[in-house]
């Protein structure tokens, strides 16, 4: 299945993914995208990279999930601004998958053109109010965003 990752650019962008050999999903603080990379992700699959909070936001590339789920340790470390102090090494509540990078687009596709096309106007990150950091797509919505980006895939 593929999905839909966001981040902020100016925290963490896919240039800054096409930089590192893997790059760990910390700081997910919604259970609903906890699940999803806890108990749905599986290594290989594909993720569109979302830049959120941006100007514009929108897809600037691919991603691939490069590791099984395991616990985000950010939430055990006292110093880290997503430390859970619920949250304990034999019960972890917050789990992460590493991502590898795939591509970068050589143009961003904006949120605007995302809703604006018919094709695609029914992806989750077009619906307002849904402002999860990771969803899935379905796989017409994941092979139309590739065909507008001229994505290698």
């Amino acid at each position: 299945m593929p999905w839909l990752i966001k981040s902020e650019p100016d925290v963490f962008s896919i240039e800054d993914l096409a930089k590192v050999p893997r790059e760990p999903w910390t700081g997910v603080r919604n259970y609903q995208a906890r699940n999803y990379m806890w108990k749905e992700m599986r290594v290989g699959e594909l993720a569109l990279f979302y830049h959120s909070n941006a100007t514009p936001p929108g897809i600037a590339g691919i991603a691939k999930v490069a590791s099984a789920p395991y616990p985000d340790p950010t939430q055990f470390d006292p110093d880290s601004e997503y430390h859970d102090p619920k949250a304990t090494e034999e019960r972890p509540r917050w789990y992460l998958v590493d991502f590898t990078h795939v591509e970068t687009f050589a143009n961003l596709i904006p949120l605007e053109q995302l809703k604006a096309d018919s094709q695609l106007s029914e992806m989750l990150v077009c619906q307002r109010g849904t402002r999860l950091s990771i969803t899935p797509v379905e796989a017409n919505h994941y092979q139309r965003v590739l065909k507008l980006a001229g994505a290698k895939g």
